[in-house]
């Protein structure tokens, strides 16, 4: 059934709507895993509870990209080159991959005042949204692909520039205490979030430049 919805899909021209499906799931899996970093650092949620809640989103983020590939190994007509649609969810993975540490070591490293990371996860989320309305153009609005894909990038570029100040304000003292390195180390997890935004971003418009 799955195959002869596929054939009529091709015969009208429609694209592979599973695999848009699949990478939506992954950025909402991803939007939730930051929405749940930037509960835990305002007190919404505790470390040890946003660390094991973070588990579950993983998987079920790992479940969407293990959905995708499956798809792509039978899909007739794909959105964008089935190469940019791979390293389009690779990027999205690496995403969720990186927000999972950020949560994983703010556990570990019980750095206080975590609140001044607000404004990195706000980008994130900024980023990560822009993905989803760049994926969902991708079969019915195609025009407005890489305007979305843009925005994706410039959040991207924000997050590495706070980082870039970040570390700036952890360096200015003379005297670099052990919270100042594990601070370090968070923000260096959120600019990984930033490059990984900027990679998806390349992805989903290298794809739509193609078409």
């Amino acid at each position: 059934m799955k195959r002869l919805r596929r054939i009529r899909d091709l015969m009208t021209g429609r694209m592979d709507g599973a695999l848009t499906e699949a990478l939506l799931g992954q950025l909402k899996a991803t939007k939730e895993g930051a929405w749940l970093a930037m509960a835990m650092i305002g007190g919404e949620v505790g470390r040890t509870g946003a660390h094991e809640q973070m588990r579950a989103i993983e998987h079920m983020g790992d479940e969407e990209r293990a959905r995708l590939i499956d798809e792509l190994k039978t899909a007739l007509v794909t959105p964008i080159d089935r190469e940019d649609l791979f390293r389009l969810s690779r990027s999205i993975d690496d995403v969720l991959d990186s927000l999972r540490d950020f949560v994983r070591e703010s556990h570990l490293y019980r750095v206080p005042d975590q609140i001044r990371f607000t404004p990195m996860l706000d980008q994130v989320i900024v980023g990560i949204e822009a993905l989803e309305e760049a994926v969902r153009g991708l079969a019915s609005r195609p025009s407005v692909v890489s305007h979305d894909a843009l925005e994706a990038k410039k959040a991207g570029g924000a997050i590495r520039r706070m980082y870039q100040y970040e570390i700036s304000r952890i360096f200015s003292d003379e005297k670099i205490t052990a919270n100042a390195m594990k601070e370090r180390e968070l923000v260096r997890r959120l600019e990984i979030v930033g490059v990984a935004i900027g990679d998806a971003a390349d992805a989903i418009a290298d794809g739509a430049m193609k078409r």
